[in-house]
């Protein structure tokens, strides 16, 4: 039987892809409100750490389960009538392993999406499931709105195998909402940093704060003048749990992260100034870095106005404060950042880009 508030207990809440950055903020986010957290994560790119703030205080450590499984593996031995609500956040993240193994990206995608959906819809559980601002693929317009046009490249192009894996998710979702009537809602990641995120799989963030402690070089890809809005996750978190909210804003997709851009190469010289190191920036060709025929956006900024009609949404934590913290945590926990994963080689017809 499903516990609810109008039985005065804990709501039970199902993140999949816990153990992950954003993941594991949400956890907490979770147990803070007094919910009873299921996690499922294979920690294929989450990391057990990640997990520690929570498992450290007892009484959060009571209310959490922690599965290591895949999502569909975990789900075909649950009851989805336990949970009150699912967050769908388990997929391939990151330029790395999108470019190193395509077929795990594509199948993991749509795979573990497709079984979250069948598990909350057999009970009509109110499910969020995360999606990219990849799903805009070349659209030139700016700032993209939920209900632009997306645009993809030809399909010998791997860049966009993510971006279109992301859109099946969203087509899924929203056809299990308009024919099984499940309460589902999709949220468009834009660019998300913070403390626990890592650079291994082309995290440009954390990378570049890692670089700058040690004194190496910055490296910025191209000429740095394309712009990305950067948005701290323990913003973006508690506008995940207001989107749930019962199933109120169910059918909907929602932009979520800031509209305040910065270029690339701006981003370098912040961390740089931010954190007083001397490193220098390193300007490395795309063809260099990733592979010929690297295929990058100039610019991928948010509107914001739907997210913030609904929820108010209006992220609050400075970027240099974001800067600070990652370089806190890497310096206290230096392992937090495994090595990065060394640039794949192209071949005849094969080109490639990024997804941040």
């Amino acid at each position: 039987m499903r516990i609810t508030d109008e039985d005065s207990k804990p709501r039970c809440s199902l993140v999949t892809g816990g153990a992950g950055f954003i993941g594991s903020h949400l956890v907490e986010q979770l147990l803070a409100r007094g919910d009873c957290v299921t996690v499922v994560d294979d920690f294929s790119t989450g990391r057990a750490e990640n997990l520690d703030p929570a498992r450290s205080r007892p009484a959060w450590a009571a209310r959490l389960r922690v599965i290591h499984r895949t999502a569909s593996a975990a789900l075909a031995a649950l009851d989805p009538r336990e949970f009150d609500e699912i967050y769908h956040l388990a997929a391939a993240v990151g330029v790395r392993l999108v470019i190193e193994e395509p077929i795990r990206t594509i199948e993991t995608n749509v795979h573990e999406a497709s079984a979250a959906l069948r598990f909350a819809a057999e009970a009509r559980v109110p499910l969020l499931m995360a999606s990219t601002s990849e799903v805009y693929g070349k659209n030139s317009k700016t700032p993209f709105a939920e209900d632009d046009d997306v645009t993809y490249g030809p399909t010998v192009f791997s860049r966009w195998s993510y971006a279109c894996s992301k859109a099946i998710d969203e087509y899924l979702a929203l056809a299990y909402h308009a024919q099984r009537q499940l309460p589902v809602v999709v949220v468009r990641f834009f660019n998300t940093v913070g403390p626990r995120q890592v650079g291994r799989y082309g995290m440009v963030l954390p990378r570049f704060v890692k670089a700058a402690l040690r004194g190496d070089p910055l490296e910025v890809h191209g000429d740095g003048g394309q712009s990305r809005c950067f948005c701290d996750a323990r913003d973006a978190v508690p506008g995940l749990v207001q989107l749930v909210d019962g199933g109120k804003h169910a059918g909907r997709v929602f932009n979520l992260g800031t509209d305040q851009s910065i270029t690339i190469r701006a981003l370098a010289e912040l961390v740089i100034k931010t954190l007083g190191s001397d490193a220098p920036i390193k300007l490395v060709p795309y063809a260099e870095a990733f592979a010929q025929g690297f295929d990058d956006l100039l610019v991928r900024q948010p509107d914001l106005t739907r997210i913030r009609e609904a929820i108010g949404f209006r992220p609050k934590i400075a970027l240099t404060q974001t800067i600070l913290d990652i370089a806190a945590e890497l310096s206290v926990r230096p392992e937090a950042d495994a090595p990065e994963l060394a640039a794949p080689k192209s071949g005849p017809g094969r080109k490639l880009g990024a997804v941040r």
